[in-house]
């Protein structure tokens, strides 16, 4: 979420430029080579090492928008651990770790779910507009949030944004009238969550009852969560309640407006640092359901620290036939 005295205009991938052009590539060249991979593995695998050196060339574009812009230490320290990440799963995978095409699938489905939210531009058919689906998404998420908030006895104004977007909350303060504006922005949406579950849920190789079970599990609880986490930040920077130590978390982040403290604390810190949390316990319930999912999971831990976990006996998971060949 956006949480400013002046309207917002910050979209995740817009802020630099061609980064939708450099997505969409890295998103093809990954489908490419998962197909590749299907019939012609020497060749999937050279293609997959190259995204992989490409991806993490991507991630290495996106420090910069969130450290300085995006202002948020926990992306921006993601991201640039996903630089060195991204070229060593290239690596392995050049050296013969054949795991790591089940996510590099995974990642292919990850981005061609969430791309077009971020690129598909409305469109007139028939003299019928049909607003972008990034738009569409947005207003849910806000005329949602509104809701909940009005069930614990909050009821800010609801108003368009500066792309005509019915997803800004404004709350005016004191005498003075000050207004204090808090955006609902595709970030906000969970759909960045929601895309890589569906995406690692689709890209391993499990029976298609259990597939469903684990999106069942997974995709509405992170909805849920998210309208939680989107009415927290709202209601919070809106009534001021975490202005804590306002100079230090300005000199912190970099900011100056001090309406934005309580935004920052709630959104920057705590929202961020939960949604990790949150992230591993929905990870672990739909392993649960879909065990062929610790492969992934392992090739991960096996990425960051160099040594091989047995996932499904650390976390007494139920045993399934699965590919395992490194």
């Amino acid at each position: 979420m956006i949480g400013e005295s002046t309207p917002p205009t910050l979209s995740i991938l817009a802020s630099l430029p061609d980064t939708f052009t450099f997505a969409w590539i890295v998103a093809v060249l990954f489908v490419v080579a998962a197909i590749l991979d299907r019939f012609e593995r020497e060749e999937g695998r050279l293609m997959a090492t190259g995204t992989w050196i490409l991806f993490g060339a991507f991630w290495l574009t996106m420090v910069p928008y969130f450290a300085l812009e995006h202002l948020s230490y926990v992306e921006s320290l993601l991201s640039l651990v996903a630089v060195p990440a991204c070229v060593y799963v290239g690596y392995l995978l050049y050296r013969g770790r054949e795991s790591l095409f089940v996510l590099t699938r995974a990642v292919a489905a990850m981005l061609i779910i969430y791309l077009p939210f971020e690129t598909i531009p409305s469109m007139s058919i028939g003299g019928v507009t049909i607003p972008e689906p990034k738009r569409i998404l947005i207003e849910i998420v806000a005329a949602q949030t509104a809701a909940a908030m009005s069930l614990l006895g909050y009821s800010p104004a609801l108003i368009e944004n500066s792309q005509g977007y019915l997803s800004t909350f404004q709350w005016v303060h004191g005498p003075e009238g000050h207004v204090v504006l808090v955006s609902v922005v595709l970030a906000c949406t969970g759909i960045g969550s929601m895309a890589i579950f569906a995406g690692l849920i689709t890209a391993v190789d499990a029976p298609f009852e259990r597939k469903i079970r684990g999106l069942a599990v997974s995709i509405p609880l992170i909805y849920v969560l998210n309208i939680a986490r989107t009415t927290f930040i709202t209601i919070v920077t809106g009534n001021q309640y975490m202005h804590w130590q306002p100079d230090l978390v300005l000199a912190m982040f970099g900011a100056s407006d001090p309406y934005r403290v309580s935004f920052l604390i709630s959104d920057r810190i705590f929202s961020q640092l939960l949604a990790i949390v949150a992230l591993i316990g929905i990870t672990y319930l739909v392993a649960r359901q879909i065990p062929e999912l610790v492969i992934v999971l392992e090739d991960v831990l096996y990425v960051l620290t160099g040594e091989e976990h047995d996932l499904l006996a650390a976390l007494d998971l139920p045993r399934e036939p699965t590919n395992r060949k490194r």
